[in-house]
């Protein structure tokens, strides 16, 4: 689709552009854009055309939705939210993404910027040394095939229970860190080989451990029931599922490319390869998507508890100290019940590069976070601002509880290391006072702040429409990219 084809887009608000019915041909529902006039600047073209794709899907509800960090993807957009009727509706990989619950999780110190400055170079390399990093990264824990079921089936409770972390960390995450309806039977032999050597490392590309020291408090009262405050030193976790995730992805879309020929459902791109949620296709994807958002959510686990250890021996801190603020999810797809006309509805809700945002008093959120919505977790690009944000009824109106997942790319990893190098990122951050580790300077160079879009523009978005409201931003002061 060619440039002119962002004229289309109808303008409905200062931050609300819609892809009309038509945009393309077998539109079920309209598109919806969450955008300023500076982030439309950065809008490609494709990715509006996926967000016209998705509105083509069976059982779609409402509308399709994309985020301010919206940027192209595979089959949806990254940014990406779309909820599909349970009996009608469908589910897709493509919606759901390779890195299968890629989230990110906050940690929260009890020290100042003044108590780690003199050894900041030291932690960001023990923290290195202790965190397997980069493309293939083995961990140094051994588990074995029946842990990794186990791992699969519970999750962020299975790492507690072995000892990494506490029982507190378990009700700070996101479906307390394990999705039910999760089948070990339904991934791959090829899948468990490549999980089974990864529990505990952070992988490659956008993924980072970043030490970070909170800037500014928007909200003090919500600030307060997250248990943060101005000064606060906090460990961000980014990373996923691994190689275990990335080939379930793999597999299922080869089977639902198959069932989507099967139940005669028209795609109006083949990376939508979809089955009805309630099929067998369906259900066994379902199954296997669950079973890898549970190996991620101990992923994180585990490598939250050797950050706290590293900690523990270079600054004496009390273990118990470090309080996990909250861990979110942003590619996955969750059966959830959402208002629908005025009515509970059973959706099938996929969010693609888009983080859960739900409001007071909803389902599944610890008591303690009941009258402020769950945290929000959105992080910036390296160099730029991370914010802490928390969930609104807004949210669970409009956009069936979600909101941005980050800065969004607008430039390739290709593209940007052709355009500059790694050992600049490297010494231009250095002179900002942030130490950057990564396996090489490639790694830097594909995530330069220069290829994101502004974190801090993205959030204004969420803040303004409301999907999502300003609690804290926090600054980076040493980072591990993988």
């Amino acid at each position: 689709m060619t440039e002119h084809s962002l004229e289309s887009l109808i303008k409905r608000s200062e931050l609300e552009w819609e892809v009309p019915i038509g945009y393309i041909p077998g539109m079920r529902v309209p598109g919806t854009i969450f955008l300023s006039e500076s982030l439309k600047k950065t809008l490609e073209p494709g990715a509006v055309e996926q967000v016209a794709n998705v509105a083509t899907l069976p059982g779609i509800v409402r509308r399709a939705y994309a985020m301010p960090d919206i940027h192209w993807g595979y089959g949806f957009p990254i940014g990406g939210v779309a909820a599909f009727d349970e009996e009608e509706g469908i589910i897709s990989p493509g919606g759901v993404g390779f890195d299968i619950n890629c989230g990110v999780r906050l940690l929260k110190t009890p020290l100042t910027e003044s108590d780690i400055s003199s050894k900041k170079r030291n932690l960001i390399e023990t923290l290195y040394k202790t965190v397997p990093t980069g493309v293939g990264s083995r961990s140094d824990i051994r588990i074995s095939r029946p842990e990794l079921e186990q791992m699969m089936l519970t999750g962020a409770k299975w790492a507690v229970k072995q000892g990494y972390g506490l029982s507190s960390d378990i009700i700070n995450c996101e479906a307390e860190g394990a999705m039910p309806d999760a089948d070990p039977g339904a991934v791959s032999d090829k899948a468990r080989s490549r999980g089974l050597p990864q529990g505990g490392t952070l992988g490659s590309g956008n993924h980072f451990l970043e030490v970070q020291v909170v800037k500014q408090i928007y909200d003090p009262v919500i600030a307060n029931t997250f248990g943060v405050k101005e000064g606060d030193i906090c460990v961000m976790i980014h990373c996923g599922s691994r190689g275990l995730g990335h080939q379930v992805c793999t597999d299922n879309i080869a089977s639902l490319s198959a069932a989507a020929k099967k139940y005669k459902i028209s795609l109006s791109d083949r990376q939508l390869a979809c089955a009805p949620v309630h099929s067998k296709e369906g259900e066994l994807y379902y199954s296997a998507m669950a079973a890898s958002a549970n190996y991620a959510w101990a992923n994180r686990q585990i490598i939250m508890h050797k950050t706290r250890e590293v900690f523990t021996k270079l600054f004496q801190t009390e273990y118990d100290d470090m309080h996990l603020v909250y861990d979110v999810a942003h590619n996955v797809a969750k059966r959830e019940i959402h208002d629908l006309n005025g009515h509970p509805a059973p959706l099938c809700v996929h969010r693609k590069g888009a983080t859960r945002a739900f409001g007071p008093h909803s389902t599944d959120l610890p008591s303690h976070y009941m009258e402020s919505g769950q945290p929000v977790i959105i992080p910036g690009s390296m160099g730029t601002s991370s914010f802490l944000l928390h969930g609104t009824k807004k949210a669970m109106d409009l956009t069936f509880g979600s909101t941005c997942h980050g800065a969004g790319r607008v430039s390739s990893r290709s593209k940007a290391k052709k355009t500059v190098s790694g050992k600049e990122v490297k010494e231009e951050l250095l002179r900002a006072g942030i130490i950057v580790k990564a396996p090489n300077d490639a790694s830097i160079a594909e995530e330069s702040p220069h290829v994101y879009k502004s974190s801090t523009e993205v959030v204004r978005v969420v803040h303004e429409l409301g999907i999502s409201r300003l609690v804290a931003r926090l600054e980076p002061l040493a980072v591990i990219k993988g």
